[in-house]
C-alpha cells in the first residue's frame, strides 16, 4: 500500500479528506444558517443545549468544558460573550471557592426554545435526508465507534 505525502494510504487519505470536508461544508452551511435565523452563534447554541439539558439549566464551568470538549480559555471567552448578551450568568460554587457554575437565563431558555426547531429543520434538510434510513443508522453507529476509539486513546 503506498503512502501518499501525508503518510497515508490514498484510500485511508481519501476517506479523512472527504470527512473532514463534508464537516466543514455541514458545520459552516449550519452555523450561517443559525445565524442568520437567530442571530446566535454555533457555540452560543451548543453551550445553551448543554446547559438546558442539566438540572436546574446549570453546570460547574469546568464539566461544561469537558462535555463540549472545550480548552477552559475558549469556555471563559464563550460564557463572557453570552453573559454580556444575558444568555447566561455566572454563579459561584458554594463548595469550592474556585469553581463556578454556568446558568441558562431565561432569555438563553427563551433563545434555544425559539432556535431549536429552525436548527432541526436544517439539520434534517441537509443531512438527515442525504441518506437512507439505513445509512443514517451505520453512519451513528460508525461515528460512535470513532468517538470511542478516540476516548480510549486518550486514556
Amino acid at each position: 500500500m503506498n503512502e501518499t505525502p501525508s503518510g497515508l494510504a490514498p484510500d485511508e487519505l481519501a476517506a479523512w479528506e472527504s470527512f473532514i470536508r463534508m464537516e466543514e461544508i455541514l458545520i459552516g452551511r449550519l452555523s450561517r444558517l443559525l445565524r442568520a435565523d437567530s442571530n446566535m452563534s454555533a457555540s452560543d447554541y451548543l453551550v445553551l443545549v448543554k446547559l438546558t439539558e442539566a438540572p436546574d439549566g446549570e453546570m460547574r464551568f469546568l464539566e461544561l468544558a469537558k462535555i463540549v470538549e472545550w480548552e477552559k480559555s475558549r469556555m471563559s471567552h464563550q460564557v463572557s460573550r453570552m453573559v454580556k448578551r444575558g444568555l447566561v450568568a455566572k454563579r459561584e460554587c458554594p463548595e469550592d471557592a474556585r469553581g463556578a457554575f454556568v446558568v441558562a437565563t431565561p432569555l438563553g431558555y427563551k433563545a434555544i426554545q425559539d432556535a431549536a426547531p429552525m436548527h432541526a429543520q436544517h439539520v434534517r434538510r441537509l443531512f438527515v435526508e442525504a441518506l437512507t434510513p439505513n445509512q443514517l443508522n451505520t453512519y451513528a453507529r460508525l461515528s460512535q465507534r470513532i468517538m470511542e476509539h478516540v476516548k480510549k486513546q486518550a486514556d
